[in-house]
Parts: C-alpha cells; sequence; structure tokens
C-alpha cells in the first residue's frame, strides 16, 4: 500500500459559538502565558481567542487571569516580531528565515534547503487560482513553519502541541496553531523528493486557510481539503508555470491508488463523500486517493464552478456545524442536483486516464 502523507488539518472543537468579527485587543494571563489577543467569543463560562501571532486559544473563561482592553483595534506581530518570538521559543538549534510570507525556521546552517521552498509553494499556490478567477487574499499574519532535524523532535512537539503524531505522519498544518510542522525524513536539507512532497502537501493547506480559499473558522469538507493538497502534489499544479501539460497535473501515485480500488469501489461513494467525512475514518488511503480524483475531475472539468465551490464554502458562518444535508445542498447549488449523473461523469472520465 503505497504511503500517503498524513496532512491532518487539525480543527477546533467549537462548532457551537458564535463568532463576532474580531477588531480590538485584550491582554490576559492563561496557563502563565501572557497573551495579546482578540475575543471572538467571551461568555461567563468559555472564551475563544484569536492571538496576535496567529494562534487561536479555547479556554474556561475562569482561566484567563488578568483581563484586560489594551487596545481599540488588533492587529497581528510583525513578521519581525514574530521571528523574535519564534526563535525564543525554539532556541538555539534553529535558525528563523523571513521571505515574503514565511518564517520557516529550520536547522542551522540550512538556509537556503529550506525557506525558498516554502515562498515558492505559496507563489505557485496564488498563481493557481488567480489565473482562474479566484484571487487569494494577502494572509492577516506572517505564516509559520518549523522544520524539526528528526522524527522524534517533531514527534515531541507535535504532542505538546496538543497533535500527537504516529510513526507514519510526515508533517501536519494545525488551523489552531496556523503552523505547519515537519521533519527532514533524509537528513538532508530540503533536497529529497520526500521532503519536498511533505512541504508541498503542507503548505497547501496552510496557503488556502490564510487566503480564502478555505476559512479557518468554518468547517471544510474534508475531501475538498485534502483534494486540494493531493492536487497540488503534482508538479503540473504546484510548478503551473514551467509544466503545462494536462499530464504534468496528473498526481501518478494517487491514480494508481484510485485505479487499483476501482473495481471495489461502491456506487454512490460520491454523494457520501460529499456529504460526510467517515470515509477518512473507515479507510483512508481510500478517502485521500479519493479525494484527490474527484477534485482533479472537478478542476479540470469545470474549473470555474469548482472555484465557486470553493468560494461558497469559506463564505459558511464561523463556529457552526456543516451538516450532511447542508454540504449535499450546497455542492448541488453550484454543479447541479443529479449526483448520479455527475458520479458516472467522473468515473467516465478517471477510468480513461493514464
Amino acid at each position: 500500500m503505497r504511503q500517503f502523507l498524513a496532512a491532518t488539518i487539525l480543527l477546533l472543537g467549537v462548532d457551537s459559538l458564535a463568532a463576532a468579527e474580531p477588531r480590538w485587543t485584550l491582554a490576559l494571563t492563561l496557563n502563565n502565558q501572557r497573551l495579546e489577543a482578540t475575543p471572538i467569543t467571551w461568555t461567563d463560562s468559555r472564551a475563544f481567542v484569536l492571538a496576535r501571532d496567529g494562534q487561536m486559544y479555547d479556554f474556561a473563561t475562569s482561566a484567563a487571569k488578568d483581563a484586560k482592553k489594551v487596545s481599540p483595534t488588533f492587529r497581528g506581530y510583525s513578521a519581525a516580531e514574530m521571528r523574535e518570538r519564534l526563535s525564543r521559543e525554539l532556541g538555539k538549534g534553529f535558525e528563523v528565515t523571513h521571505t515574503g510570507h514565511y518564517l520557516v525556521a529550520h536547522p542551522k546552517g540550512q538556509k537556503k534547503d529550506w525557506a525558498p521552498r516554502f515562498e515558492e509553494m505559496y507563489q505557485q499556490f496564488v498563481h493557481y487560482f488567480t489565473i482562474r478567477g479566484l484571487a487569494p487574499k494577502e494572509p492577516e499574519f506572517p505564516l509559520v513553519a518549523i522544520v524539526f532535524p528528526t522524527q522524534a523532535e517533531f514527534q515531541r512537539y507535535a504532542a505538546a502541541d496538543g497533535s500527537p503524531m504516529g510513526t507514519g505522519y510526515l508533517g501536519y498544518y494545525s488551523a489552531r496553531t496556523n503552523r505547519v510542522a515537519l521533519f527532514d525524513q533524509q537528513g538532508s536539507g530540503g533536497a529529497s523528493a520526500a521532503n519536498a512532497d511533505t512541504v508541498i502537501h503542507e503548505v497547501t493547506h496552510q496557503t488556502a486557510y490564510n487566503t480564502g480559499v478555505h476559512r479557518r473558522f468554518t468547517a471544510t469538507p474534508r475531501w475538498l481539503a485534502e483534494g486540494l493538497g493531493t492536487m497540488f502534489e503534482a508538479r503540473g499544479v504546484w510548478n503551473a508555470r514551467t509544466y503545462t501539460k494536462r499530464e504534468d497535473r496528473l498526481n501518478q501515485g494517487r491514480l494508481a491508488d484510485f485505479q487499483a480500488k476501482l473495481s471495489k469501489r461502491p456506487k454512490g461513494l460520491t454523494a457520501e463523500m460529499i456529504g460526510s467525512d467517515r470515509y477518512f475514518e473507515t479507510d483512508p488511503p481510500g478517502a485521500y486517493c479519493e479525494a484527490w480524483a474527484f477534485s482533479f475531475y472537478l478542476a479540470e472539468k469545470m474549473p470555474r464552478k469548482y472555484c465557486d465551490y470553493l468560494a461558497l464554502t469559506a463564505k459558511r458562518p464561523a463556529f457552526q456545524d456543516y451538516t450532511g444535508a447542508e454540504r449535499l445542498k450546497d455542492f448541488t447549488a453550484v454543479f447541479g442536483g443529479d449526483l448520479k449523473l455527475i458520479e458516472a461523469q467522473y468515473l467516465k472520465f478517471m477510468t480513461e486516464l493514464r
């Protein structure tokens, strides 16, 4: 079985909260840490805030100490402020390199191996959607990526972050911290193909959630998020300026996985995946290749509608459940209501790919 990037998008369990537009700054102490943040929700029992470094905190209101309003407006830290804070957090074993949109923390002496890759991926992502009529917005915060020299250090960080990772996990993007974390899989800096694939997949998630293609405060259908991430694994997507043919946009590994499962693929799986994330729980490898295949079909055959659908899901009300009925309603509003026909056309397209 082909190994897949365990690019879990770690979301908050705060679906029932009502969001307000964050515009003013609150200072508070939480778990002995002094934060400057904007309140999203603040009730007698529960609070949810967005900090100036882009991280989100969900806690019992009683846990906050010395809370007071310190500014009538809210803005994120500058890149210089974020760089200083990140350097203090990670210690002397890391350098923090600032690119146009990224702060990349990497092992010392490996600036050229890592930092350019993240910024290049950001630029390629913006280019891909701009030429398709979905203009990404500028991120509100500098984007943070942390590259650990070993898997053990990566796993310790993930566990402390509340996101324990098994040995099969290569990296992840957390919507809570708004960070990408990964490790150097071959001890060779950014040069290896495995490292490059991980960067591509995770930066796709991070960039999508920071440029308005997805939205951190809403529930994005899992197939849509992972389908986008796996599409960008193909060189003709993440580097569309250089590789312009359709075969370059094929993710050959995901295609092979999809075609290997095709004979046993249950009818109606498309509608099930649109309406629910359960397939990712019962058969993760199958769900990843199915998400890639369906996303690739929509992006290739109906690019305008695909972008319209991304925009529609990103406009969902913040912190609300996204029920199966609502997911199906939104999808059919864009692509039409005959899901059996859509599935038949999609499978015909996929079986003809080589």
